[in-house]
C-alpha cells in the first residue's frame, strides 16, 4: 500500500528549510533511514522514514519550507505490488460511471519526461520550478538545468495539474528520465484554462508572489536606476523574467541556489525585504562596500558553515535588537576549588568529569530562586513578561562547524552528578554534529565559559528570548588582604550581560554579587 509520509514533530519550529534530499524518487528505503536533512536556526536535523518501502514520490525539494504534518513524500510498501492485483478495476463499471461525475472519468496523468538535451549523458538540476497541486500550461517551465557551459529550462509538454514530482533540485537526470506526473483531461482542462483566462485579462493582470503589494513608489527602495540584467547574473530565464516584470536588478540580489544562483524564493525575499525598507544591514545602516582583498594580495574564499550562517545571524539580530549591558565582578572559588578537587577522583570513579561549570550552572539557578526576573522572557510586542517556574540552562558548546547551544533541562532538581553527565553528553553530541531540535529548546538562561582558553573578561551578547548572559573566564590567584595580612585566593572573573528592558542596574549588581556569595561557599551552594 501506499503511505504518505508527513513531516514529525520538530519542535516549536516552523517554517523550516529543506537543505538536502538524500533520496531520489525509485529508491528502496529502510525504516529509519533519512529521507530529509532540515536546517533550524541553530543546527540541522533528519526527518528519517517510519517505513520500509520504494519511495513513489516526494511533495518537497531542496529549499522548500516545511512544518510539522505537512506531506513530504509518498512510499510504496512492499505489499502494495500485491494489493493492486488483488483489487478490481471498477474503472469501466457501469453503475460507477453513472454516478461519478464527467470530469472525473475523463483525466488522465501522464509521466512526463526529459527530453533530448544534447549530447549530455547527466545533467544537474539545479532548480525545480513546479511544485505538486501547481496548474502548468504548456509550455510552462519545469525545471531548470546546468551543463558545464550552459543552462536550460525543461518546458512541460501539455498542461494541466502537478500531481507528483519525481526529481528534486541537486539531483541529476539524463534523457528520457522521468520529471512530474501531469493529470490532463476536463478538470484540470476547465482549471487551466480558468487560470489562462485571468492571466490575459486585461483588468486582473498576474503578478508573481511577492509583487501583488508591491506600490510603485516602493520599487526606488531597491532600484536606483533602470533594471540592468547582465549576462554576468547567475538566474534563470524564468527568474528573470520575474524581476523584469517586477523591475529589480538582479546584480543586487544575493543568490543562494547552488553555485550562488538566483532562484525564485531570492528574488521574492529581496522585494519583501525592500517592502519593508529593512535592507540587508538593518535599521538603515549603510552596508559594508564591496572590497577586491586580491589587489592587496593573495587571498582565499572559505565559505561559512551552516551554524556559522545561522549563529551570524541570531547575534546580529540579538545585538541590534536588545539593549545590553554588561555587569562584571570576581568570585572567590578558593573553597570551592578545594572541594572539587577533594571530590575529583570519587567522580572519576563513578565516570563523571566534575568541572567547575557545573558548580557555575547551580549558583545560577541559586541566583535565579532570589531574583526570578532574570527567569522572565519579554513578549513580543513588549508589553509583558513570562515568568517562568522551570530553570533550563544552555551552555555555550564550541564545535568544529562553529558555536551551539544545548539546554539542559531542570537543573534545580538535580545533582552535581547527574549535571555533570548530562553535559558531558550533551557537549559529545554537540561536537559529532547530532544535536536535535529539542536539544537547544527552552533554556532560561545562558552561561558562555572560556575560562579553559583564557581571559580576562569579556562582553558575551544575551541569547534572546533570555534576557541574561554569563560569560566565564579564566581563575587566577590574586593576593586578598585579610586582618592584615595578604593572603592568595583563586578569583574567577565573570561578566554579566542583561536585557535592559527588562532588568535594571541595580537588580543586575544584586544579581551578581548574589552568585560570587554562592561561589564562595561551596556548601551552601550544595544546598541550594
Amino acid at each position: 500500500m501506499q503511505k504518505q509520509i508527513t513531516l514529525p514533530n520538530i519542535g516549536d519550529f516552523s517554517g523550516v528549510e529543506v537543505i538536502e534530499v538524500p533520496v531520489a524518487v525509485g529508491d528502496s528505503v529502510e525504516a529509519e533511514q533519512t529521507l530529509l536533512v532540515l536546517e533550524t536556526e541553530k543546527a540541522t536535523m533528519d526527518v528519517p522514514s517510519p517505513v520500509q518501502g520504494k519511495v513513489k514520490s516526494f511533495k518537497v525539494s531542496v529549499g522548500d519550507k516545511v512544518s510539522e504534518g505537512d506531506l513530504v513524500a509518498v512510499i510504496e510498501t512492499s505489499d502494495e505490488a500485491s494489493d493492486s492485483e488483488k483489487q478490481p478495476d471498477i474503472s469501466n463499471d457501469a453503475g460507477a460511471t453513472d454516478s461519478a461525475p464527467s470530469a472525473s472519468t475523463s483525466t488522465a496523468v501522464e509521466t512526463i519526461h526529459c527530453p533530448d538535451i544534447g549530447d549530455f549523458a547527466s545533467v544537474d538540476i539545479i532548480e525545480v520550478l513546479v511544485k505538486p497541486g501547481a496548474l502548468v500550461e504548456a509550455e510552462t517551465p519545469l525545471i531548470v538545468l546546468e551543463t558545464e557551459k550552459a543552462t536550460m529550462e525543461i518546458p512541460s509538454p501539455k498542461g494541466g495539474e502537478v500531481v507528483a514530482l519525481h526529481v528534486s533540485a541537486g539531483s541529476k537526470i539524463s534523457k528520457g528520465g522521468p520529471i512530474c506526473d501531469i493529470k490532463s483531461g476536463s478538470r484540470a482542462a476547465s482549471n487551466t484554462s480558468h487560470a489562462a483566462e485571468q492571466k490575459s485579462s486585461p483588468t486582473a493582470p498576474q503578478q508573481p508572489t511577492g509583487a501583488k503589494s508591491l506600490p510603485s513608489h516602493q520599487l526606488d527602495v531597491y532600484r536606483d536606476e533602470p533594471a540592468q540584467h547582465s549576462s554576468g547574473v547567475y538566474a534563470g530565464p524564468a527568474v528573470r523574467r520575474m524581476a523584469g516584470e517586477l523591475g529589480v536588478d538582479l546584480s543586487k540580489v544575493p543568490g543562494t541556489g547552488q553555485k550562488g544562483r538566483i532562484t525564485r524564493e531570492d528574488l521574492n525575499g529581496f522585494v519583501k525585504s525592500a517592502i519593508k525598507g529593512g535592507g540587508a544591514s538593518g535599521l538603515g545602516v549603510e552596508p559594508m562596500p564591496e572590497i577586491d582583498f586580491s589587489k592587496f594580495g593573495e587571498v582565499e574564499i572559505k565559505p561559512l558553515s551552516r551554524i556559522n550562517k545561522r549563529s551570524a545571524k541570531n547575534l546580529h539580530r540579538n545585538w541590534l535588537t536588545v539593549p545590553h549591558v554588561t555587569q562584571f565582578d570576581e568570585a572567590d572559588i578558593t573553597e570551592l576549588e578545594g572541594f572539587r578537587q577533594d571530590n575529583k577522583h570519587f567522580a572519576a570513579e563513578n565516570g563523571i568529569k566534575l568541572t567547575p561549570l557545573i558548580f557555575i550552572m547551580k549558583a545560577v539557578v541559586g541566583a535565579m530562586r532570589q531574583y526570578p526576573r532574570f527567569n522572565t522572557s519579554l513578549t513580543s510586542d513588549g508589553e509583558s513578561l513570562v515568568q517562568k517556574h522551570y530553570f533550563h540552562v544552555g551552555v555555550a558548546v564550541d564545535t568544529p562547524n562553529g558555536l551551539v547551544v544545548p539546554v539542559v533541562r531542570n537543573v534545580d532538581a538535580k545533582s552535581l552528578f547527574q549535571l555533570a553527565k548530562e553535559l558531558s553528553e550533551l557537549s559529545k553530541l554537540a561536537r559529532e554534529g547530532k544535536l536535535k531540535a529539542e536539544h537547544m529548546q527552552g533554556s532560561c538562561f545562558t552561561i558562555s565559559s572560556l575560562g579553559g582558553i583564557g581571559g580576562t573578561a569579556f562582553t558575551p551578547i544575551v541569547n534572546a528570548p533570555d534576557v541574561a548572559i554569563l560569560g566565564v573566564s579564566r581563575s587566577s590567584h590574586k593576593p586578598f588582604y585579610d586582618n592584615g595580612q595578604w593572603v592568595p585566593r583563586l578569583m574567577l572573573p565573570l561578566s554579566l550581560s542583561y536585557d535592559h528592558r527588562v532588568i535594571d542596574g541595580a537588580e543586575a549588581a544584586r544579581f551578581i554579587t548574589h552568585l560570587s556569595d554562592l561561589l564562595s561557599q561551596p556548601k551552601k551552594l550544595i544546598l541550594t
